[in-house]
């Protein structure tokens, strides 16, 4: 599918905001060929902004983990954020990606110079994908470990690995791919957390892979956790295998960018919309439009990417 163009797009950059696609980076810029990048995501949508605050907090402990220097405070980056969000249509599904990078390499080239660190946030219209489920299947690619890539950040550098296992994965006809860790267990999906639901004793019992050092345990993933144990339905964080997924009930997946979203089939078998799935985005939604703050539990978002 060709690109025709970005979407309206404003980007706060060396002190004043710019719209379109601003190019900040060049050639030599060390993030734009050693990935020396972080970021994070969060949404605006419906007027909304949920846990907005975490998502600022994160991309400054990610700086740290790589090194960078985090040099725009969390509540410069929520400032920020609704400054920029006031320049689109008040019903613009939006998203708002802080960052930082690397401007130049130290005098061994692969590592970068702190001092050099830069940052913007961009804020782009991203419409809230609809819900109508997606296929998956098991990856042959692995997730890394922490002592061999850094899984404790959100780093642009981890994200080719994920992509590979898509193009892997859709050239077998899937939408997504189950990717497990280096011991054989499921991490996440290439692009989000992922749930499952059984039956015991007539209740439905949620499972999560448990955040092992291997993946991102997401804000949404988190937060999602909270709202269904808040309800009384059991959810259990353990290690999970592919054929455990292979005899869910259902499954669905948990990420900023399209939040909650069930999947229709795994390998040959297809999926219900299911009744835990459909529950976890009905208070998902409750949640973000009530404008609550309510605290979960932030170590769990960082004992891995």
């Amino acid at each position: 599918m060709a690109v025709e163009g970005w979407t309206k797009t404003w980007t706060f950059f060396e002190d004043k905001w710019h719209e379109g696609n601003v190019p900040i980076m060049g050639p030599r810029t060390h993030a734009a060929w050693l990935c020396s990048v972080v970021f994070d995501g969060a949404r605006a949508f419906e007027g909304v902004t949920p846990d907005l605050d975490l998502h600022c907090a994160r991309v400054n402990e990610s700086a740290r983990k790589l090194f960078l220097k985090p040099i725009v405070s969390t509540e410069r980056w929520i400032d920020l954020a609704h400054e920029g969000i006031s320049r689109f249509d008040k019903s613009a599904c939006l998203y708002i990606r802080p960052m930082y990078w690397a401007e130049h390499e130290s005098p061994w080239i692969q590592s970068h110079l702190p001092d050099s660190t830069r940052w913007c946030l961009s804020i782009y219209e991203a419409p809230m994908r609809e819900p109508k489920g997606f296929s998956t299947t098991l990856s042959p690619y692995r997730r890394p470990t922490l002592d061999t890539m850094p899984v404790d950040a959100k780093a642009g550098c981890l994200y080719p690995n994920n992509a590979r296992a898509l193009f892997e994965a859709q050239s077998r006809g899937f939408d997504n791919a189950i990717v497990c860790d280096m011991l054989g267990n499921v991490a996440e999906l290439a692009t989000s957390n992922i749930f499952m639901t059984t039956k015991k004793e007539g209740k439905d019992v949620v499972f999560t892979p448990s955040a092992n050092g291997t993946f991102l345990a997401g804000i949404t993933r988190q937060r999602v956790i909270g709202l269904l144990k808040d309800v009384n339905i059991s959810v259990i964080e353990k290690t999970l295998t592919y054929r455990d997924f292979e005899a869910a009930e259902e499954i669905f997946s948990t990420g900023n960018y399209s939040k909650i979203v069930p999947v229709t089939r795994i390998g040959d078998r297809a999926l219900p919309f299911g009744d835990v799935y459909k529950k976890a985005r009905s208070l998902y939604w409750e949640f973000a439009h009530s404008r609550k703050v309510s605290p979960i539990n932030t170590e769990a978002l960082h004992s891995a990417p």
